[in-house]
């Protein structure tokens, strides 16, 4: 098994950090292998946004709910889907882009370009030493985070980055099983194999947890599931979305 792999396998998340800043040559580097990343028709619709400033990542933390490893890190990055450049192209070029940049395609393409942008970066971080915890929370209100990061329209912060050097090493968390997330030639449609899968994945999650608590939780992933998705969460985003002229037809 080489290197690379061994650090993918490897990966978990991490919510502790040492007092200590990333150098510039570690941030060109990690920024350096997001851009290596595949990106649909060379279209490269994302743009990373860095924040250094404490209160800018004190602020950010607080509509995170209240996430302290969005402020206390060696730097937090923010991946955003970027279609305003291609907005400033089609002026320049005189031609009108619009219809597609306000595309459900062109937005999903923005969204995927993105996010292997970010894998790229985390993989690189892991490959360092570092360690790494992505961010939704900062989708809690993207209004006030765009206010903050002063982004201009089309473009949307997806997710935050905060990368570090971890002070303790955390568990690594069971995944689904191989053959319920692999299929071949065809979905896995026959539900009581369906089930079965998801029932032996409870049973290991639910181990997991009893162990790490020392029996204080012992919940298995299909009901945590349930009762997060039962939340109704961030209800605004295509509404904030179409506002900014993306996802439109």
């Amino acid at each position: 098994m080489n290197e690379v792999i061994q650090t993918i396998l490897n990966h978990r998340s991490h919510r502790h950090f040492e007092d200590k800043q990333l150098t510039d040559e570690q941030i060109k580097t990690i920024i350096t292998c997001a851009q290596s990343a595949s990106t649909s028709s060379f279209i490269q619709a994302y743009s990373i946004i860095g924040v250094r400033d404490k209160e800018k990542k004190k602020k950010l933390a607080e509509i995170a709910g209240n996430q302290e490893y969005v402020e206390n890190n060696g730097h937090f990055f923010v991946f955003c889907a970027d279609l305003y450049r291609h907005t400033i192209i089609g002026e320049n070029e005189q031609i009108d882009v619009t219809p597609s940049i306000e595309s459900t395609e062109k937005f999903m393409v923005a969204l995927i370009d993105a996010s292997l942008a970010a894998q790229n970066a985390a993989i690189a971080a892991e490959s360092m030493g570092l360690g790494i915890c992505y961010i939704g929370g900062i989708r809690n209100n993207l209004d006030e985070v765009t206010k903050i990061l002063k982004t201009p329209e089309r473009v949307i912060p997806l997710f935050g980055l905060a990368v570090g050097f971890p002070t303790k090493l955390n568990e690594k968390k069971p995944r689904l099983p191989f053959e319920h997330v692999y299929h071949e030639d065809e979905y896995e449609q026959n539900k009581e194999v369906y089930l079965g899968q998801l029932q032996n994945y409870d049973n290991l999650i639910s181990n997991y947890y009893e162990e790490r608590t020392d029996g204080k939780r012992k919940d298995r992933w299909t009901e945590q599931m349930a009762r997060m998705l039962d939340r109704k969460s961030r209800m605004y985003m295509k509404e904030f979305i179409q506002k900014n002229k993306l996802d439109r037809h």
